[in-house]
């Protein structure tokens, strides 16, 4: 039956689908659709306005509505199945999906490497592992144990060209977009990462658009829901391939 009371807002026309929202809401009311933060349902929403303060457009706000009644019992189900989803991402299929297998690779300067074929264009890949992507890579992943760990949005290796000399070599690799990925998964992802390796540093490579700035955020909620404090270092690269700034977050 519905009934008036305060709930969440968005405004299409002012959010730019960053995704800072969506980790604030322990819910999981709210997901990133299509480019644009939306309220999946409104019975997950408990209209506290928890979120509120995380958007840097101002798109959301609390209004007095006719709705379904906020149900805590679904909303904790609902949050609970986001958390479940990801150990099912990180689970290799039957068939051995080549996208999820766990490999190693030499690194650069080792033995077996110097046995390999050299690329024509005469580059080396400090890539060690394989699956890169974070809705891939399970948290007992081995290459995780004790790491120096980069997080580079999915844009950046486009636009820097030195990625690989400049950030990659000697660093355990993952990869996604916080804009157009499941922004709370990532954080549970991540905290449940921070717990079972341990994680030496973390560098983080993003673009200068806003859309790419939520990715230090999910990384720092990551941390706070694993209870631990790691080295985080915040490289913002231009659409142009240049470095524009570097910030030591923590």
């Amino acid at each position: 039956m519905k009934a008036k009371r305060k709930i969440i807002e968005i405004d299409e026309n002012l959010c730019d689908g960053c995704g800072l929202c969506v980790p604030s809401c322990a819910e999981g009311a709210i997901h990133v659709i299509d480019g644009k933060a939306r309220i999946v349902a409104d019975k997950y929403c408990d209209g506290l306005g928890a979120c509120l303060g995380e958007c840097p457009k101002g798109a959301l706000r609390i209004v007095d509505r006719e709705t379904e009644p906020f149900d805590q019992a679904a909303a904790e189900k609902h949050a609970a199945s986001q958390k479940s989803s990801i150990v099912s991402e990180a689970i290799p299929m039957a068939c051995g999906c080549p996208s999820t297998m766990i490999r190693t690779f030499p690194t650069p300067g080792s033995c077996e490497k110097a046995n390999e074929p050299v690329s024509q264009t005469g580059g080396v890949s400090a890539l060690s592992h394989w699956p890169v992507q974070i809705r891939l890579v399970p948290p007992t992943a081995p290459f995780l144990k004790g790491a120096d760990l980069l997080v580079a949005a999915d844009c950046t290796p486009f636009a820097y060209p030195r990625f690989h000399e400049d950030f990659l070599k000697g660093k355990a690799l993952l990869v996604g977009c916080p804009k157009s990925d499941d922004a709370q998964a990532y954080v549970q992802k991540f905290a449940e990462i921070f717990r079972e390796a341990d994680i030496k540093n973390i560098t983080v490579l993003v673009m200068e658009v806003p859309c790419c700035q939520g990715l230090p955020v999910i990384i720092q909620k990551g941390m706070a829901i694993a209870g631990r404090s790691i080295p985080l270092k915040k490289v913002v690269i231009s659409s142009r391939g240049e470095v524009v700034r570097k910030e030591q977050l923590t």
